[in-house]
């Protein structure tokens, strides 16, 4: 039984002069770029979110400042409530953007 020769390759089609060689390289920086701009996009959103949180954490000290330096009970109470809502909030937030950074 006779076999059927190999045909292999070339670094370059014959036909249309292309190296495909070329273009796998292209990709393959392409990608390395993508890869360095996600983690670039991941450290620059978790440095945004800590600005945020300290932000929010000056915040809601401030408001609770005020609220314990009310003389009126409803308005500590409400000032406080507000402080301890804000907090809770922005909690939730920034947890949920950090597990999505990941």
């Amino acid at each position: 039984m006779p076999t059927m020769p190999t045909k292999t390759v070339p670094p370059t089609d014959a036909t249309t002069g292309v190296d495909f060689a070329a273009f796998e390289d292209a990709a393959k920086r392409i990608r390395d770029l993508n890869e360095r701009l996600i983690e670039s996009s991941k450290a620059a959103g978790l440095t945004t979110l800590d600005a945020y949180e300290k932000a929010l954490q000056n915040l809601v000290d401030f408001e609770q400042k005020v609220a314990g330096a009310s003389h009126l009970d409803w308005v500590s109470a409400i000032a406080a409530t507000y402080a301890t809502f804000v907090q809770d909030v922005s909690s939730a937030y920034t947890k949920a953007a950090r597990d999505l950074l990941k």
